[in-house]
């Protein structure tokens, strides 16, 4: 199958999952992450109608993405790896969209930015909803607080919670208490699901689902 092929596939998958679980049609946005792929990988996907993507790396995405926007300038372009705090100005300047807010530094650093700029990307809070030490996030039992905080001392406008299931583990569970944490915090997006698990976490809530290599097919990392 083609990417445009797979495109579809989880178009219709996601249609059929709102349905499922009696959410209204279209109401769960498709991410289609593209990390790793070059613009010749994404051109056909983007002229099948795909306009929103999700990148982890600011620098690579500094290298394909101002291109292929002088052709399709409707493009939102997702934040949804870990941003460093000296990252923080690029990403403002590139991104629509950031899902990897976790700690004070980098909020302190994006409210810096978004004044300097006049651009404001709308912001997600990532929760590390299995408390691994490997991953970003802030923990459960901190996000709602860390939401409030970002809104009062920093003034940002945090619209969303991201997280990333732990691997070994149930999806189901996590994006029940991501989605318990966005009624504490008072937030109404939820950026969960990725090509595995993106049907369960659209019955949990998702506003919006990450899919990449259900689009792509798998990435080469040599």
């Amino acid at each position: 199958m083609s990417a445009v092929d797979r495109l579809a596939s989880v178009r219709a998958a996601i249609a059929k999952a709102e349905g499922e679980h009696r959410r209204p049609a279209g109401s769960v946005e498709l991410v289609a992450v593209s990390k790793t792929y070059d613009a010749d990988a994404i051109l056909p996907v983007l002229e099948r109608g795909q306009r929103v993507f999700g990148e982890n790396k600011v620098q690579e995405a500094k290298g394909k993405w101002p291109a292929l926007r002088t052709r399709f300038p409707d493009i939102e372009l997702h934040l949804i790896g870990p941003l460093q705090s000296n990252k923080a100005a690029d990403a403002v300047a590139l991104f629509d969209v950031i899902e990897t807010v976790d700690r004070e530094k980098l909020a302190r650093e994006l409210a810096k930015e978004i004044a300097k700029q006049g651009k404001a990307p709308r912001l997600y809070v990532q929760v590390n909803t299995g408390e691994e030490p490997q991953k970003a996030g802030i923990p459960p039992q901190e996000a709602a607080a860390f939401v409030a905080r970002c809104r009062s001392e920093f003034g940002l406008a945090i619209e969303g919670l991201m997280c990333i299931p732990p691997a070994e583990e149930a999806p189901g569970p996590h994006f029940a208490l991501l989605r318990k944490i966005a009624g504490e915090a008072g937030v109404a997006k939820l950026s969960m699901g990725m090509s595995g698990d993106y049907e369960t976490a659209v019955g949990f809530g998702a506003t919006s689902v990450r899919v990449g290599s259900a689009i792509f097919g798998a990435r080469d990392y040599n």
